[in-house]
């Protein structure tokens, strides 16, 4: 597995090159935004670990590039600042989960792994992160621009809303159980509560669905769990 890491404090650097290395994973650093950007253009890496403030080039940016290039890699933000604005917005940018600094090292690796298990799941199916935009009833879905418009009138979805939205109708058709929801969108990062899955279902379903109460794209299998139908 090819990582790349594009961090400018040199001690960061050499530690997690370090023990990334020792975990058997073959890594590539940058220094600076400008060189980060190219390398991640130019080479195949399995996942990009994204420091937020960088020289030349900002994290957010670079993100927001790469995906804009369709490049679908997925990237690892990392963030000294706390603000859940900060979170938000690389997400919406196209980052796939952040880590706040200070973080122990076994987190790293835990949502390493985790982002490395998601990327299979979503290939087998054939839609995987290469999907552009869906539709389904009523409701359009840009995933470039994480925009959502019912009848044409756009709707305000927060960044695990969109998230969530984004992993079920890649995996359409599939029955996910709440843990695996939980895992596979909030990561490791989540409050071990099934409810918070549920909660965000009922939220999607009053925004998308003609009749929230009887819905026909994100549909209730009993004693298993969520699907997406459509």
């Amino acid at each position: 597995m090819k990582i790349l890491l594009v961090e400018d404090e040199e001690g960061l650097v050499i530690t997690l090159t370090d023990r990334l290395v020792s975990e058997g994973f073959d890594v590539v650093a940058a220094r600076d935004g400008k060189e980060g950007f190219e390398a991640a253009q130019g080479g195949s890496f399995d996942i990009i670990i994204l420091d937020v403030m960088l020289p030349k080039k900002n994290g957010y940016d670079i993100c927001r590039d790469l995906r804009q290039k369709e490049i679908r890699v997925p990237i690892l933000m990392l963030t000294a600042k706390g603000e859940t604005i900060d979170k938000v917005l690389g997400l919406k940018l196209g980052a796939d989960d952040y880590l706040t600094k200070p973080f122990e090292m076994i987190e790293l690796l835990a949502r390493i792994e985790a982002l490395l298990r998601r990327v299979p799941a979503q290939h087998a199916n054939g839609n995987g992160n290469g999907l552009d935009g869906f539709r389904f009833g009523l409701v359009t879905v840009d995933f470039k621009r994480a925009e959502v418009a019912r009848n044409e009138l756009p709707i305000e979805l927060s960044a695990m809303e969109f998230k969530l939205l984004q992993f079920l109708i890649e995996n359409r058709g599939h029955v996910h159980s709440r843990d695996h929801l939980l895992d596979a969108v909030w990561g490791y990062d989540a409050m071990p509560s099934t409810r918070t899955v549920d909660v965000h279902i009922a939220w999607l379903r009053q925004k998308l669905e003609e009749n929230p109460r009887h819905p026909v794209f994100i549909q209730t299998v009993h004693g298993l769990g969520y699907k997406f139908a459509g």
